[in-house]
């Protein structure tokens, strides 16, 4: 991994990872306490379970997935990670990792180390907030896997990871419909509780019914409503 110097004030993400409407004088607090970028290349790990536990880590470009070892050696994906987004938070309680964060493409992070954000927060109290609402949110987010995992059909579990997927992307100045699938239709798989055969049957089946367009990696959502109309409980996502 290479590492390399980097100011938070000058970064086109950093109302995606860092608190709004900071001071100037809290915004130069931060540039002094994150001065490190790392470059991760493709199927390369962030950090590996087990690793002591010492920063957390604001993605900038590309993304990530986390993954545990099952019992039976397999690895479980638990979820993607994109730009804006932090990875690192397993990390907390027991001050070593839980999981793998491996790049699924060429990536780059910025790196947040613990201890000090922890005395920036009690001083900057919207720091401290936003890393609440980031704790928060990560806690809503295994809920809704959860209760995707347990309560939906396949068709329902990948109609829901695309309209999340895109959700996020459109959040980031990309299309709404239009997006390239990072993780493999077996990585998909993991995450959803399914097998690799269901997943590609279930993108085909939507591709035939013209709810998608499907190329490879590259995937369109031809008819939006249609997708919506797959869940059980609209507005349902993780």
């Amino acid at each position: 991994m290479a590492a390399r110097q980097v100011a938070c004030s000058s970064c086109n993400l950093r109302e995606l990872c860092m608190p709004s409407g900071l001071s100037a004088a809290e915004m130069a607090r931060i540039d002094q306490l994150i001065t490190t970028r790392r470059k991760v290349r493709r199927k390369a790990p962030l950090f590996r379970a087990g690793e002591p536990f010492h920063a957390l880590y604001a993605i900038r470009t590309g993304v990530f997935k986390t993954c545990v070892t099952a019992e039976d050696g397999r690895d479980q994906v638990t979820g993607f990670h994109m730009a804006g987004e932090i990875v690192g938070l397993d990390g907390i309680v027991q001050d070593h990792h839980t999981c793998d964060a491996v790049a699924l493409e060429d990536s780059e992070v910025c790196v947040l180390p613990f201890d000090r954000i922890g005395e920036l927060s009690r001083e900057v109290g919207a720091l401290q907030h936003h890393l609440h609402r980031v704790m928060s949110r990560e806690i809503v987010r295994e809920h809704g896997v959860m209760l995707l995992l347990g309560s939906m059909r396949a068709e329902e579990r990948v109609a829901a990871f695309l309209l999340n997927l895109v959700q996020r992307l459109q959040a980031r100045g990309f299309s709404p419909s239009e997006l390239v699938l990072r993780m493999t239709r077996q990585e998909i798989g993991s995450y959803l509780g399914l097998k690799l055969e269901t997943v590609s049957r279930t993108f085909s089946r939507f591709a035939q019914e013209g709810v998608l367009e499907v190329q490879h990696r590259f995937v369109r959502i031809a008819d939006v409503e249609r997708l919506r109309s797959v869940l059980a409980q609209p507005g349902s996502g993780f």
